[in-house]
């Protein structure tokens, strides 16, 4: 991996001539991200980012942390947050923003120690990455979990997609879930390799949650078929 998707972000933070970072998928053309928009403040914040920031609670662990602006904030706020990404430059790009305990980890290298509130926004099921490896990450998040803690998981049921047919159905893939996407990033004119990301409807997340011991509970729904959901 050339890790630019942390790159764009470090280059951001240090002023070294960011540009914007390019996203494709295997089902969509290519869409520019301005890399400012991973550092935006609460109030720039979807309304789901912020409902989430608002029922964090206790000792939190912020999983694909990225720029680090949901840890930011509660940080600030006086909680007691830990950032993990895999992104090396990302992590490099949260310390130099103040963030006091950020790693580079995957979160299943996670190890001895247990959360009231586990972050994952953004997109928090794509580490996921497919559908059969969801019970490995559910298995393990639920292994971090305090009694009475809480994760809080956003995603999208990207249906609207795939095309209709004239009875009204959609034609998605045969294979598989048609929530499993292949993402590719490119920036400065590199392309980093494509990597699986997953997609999880609610009523998706909510069946792997129950076969994996959690409740699932959906909290809100966004203004683009987007929605965040407690597990506990």
């Amino acid at each position: 991996m050339k890790d630019l998707f942390g790159k764009a972000i470090h280059d951001f933070q240090t002023n070294n001539s960011p540009e914007d970072l390019i996203t494709e998928t295997n089902i969509s053309e290519a869409d520019e991200m301005p890399v400012a928009y991973l550092f935006r403040n609460i109030d720039e914040m979807p309304k789901i980012e912020q409902k989430a920031l608002q029922l964090s609670k206790g000792k939190v662990l912020d999983v694909g942390c990225g720029a680090g602006s949901h840890s930011l904030y509660l940080q600030q706020k006086g909680f007691d947050v830990t950032a993990i990404d895999i992104s090396e430059n990302a992590i490099k790009a949260c310390q130099l923003r103040g963030l006091k305990n950020v790693k580079i980890k995957n979160i299943l290298e996670v190890d001895n120690e247990k959360f009231d509130t586990i972050l994952l926004l953004m997109n928090g099921t794509g580490i996921f990455g497919t559908l059969k490896k969801t019970p490995q990450f559910l298995q393990k998040l639920k292994s971090l979990l305090h009694p009475n803690g809480q994760i809080l998981i956003d995603s999208s049921d990207i249906i609207y997609m795939f095309d209709e047919e004239e009875d009204g159905s959609k034609s998605i893939p045969s294979n598989g879930y048609y929530g499993e996407l292949t993402f590719t990033i490119s920036y400065k004119n590199q392309t980093e390799m494509a990597f699986p990301w997953l997609y999880l409807d609610y009523n998706t997340l909510q069946n792997a949650a129950n076969n994996n011991g959690l409740q699932c509970e959906l909290i809100l729904e966004g203004e683009h078929f987007d929605y965040l959901a407690r597990l506990y």
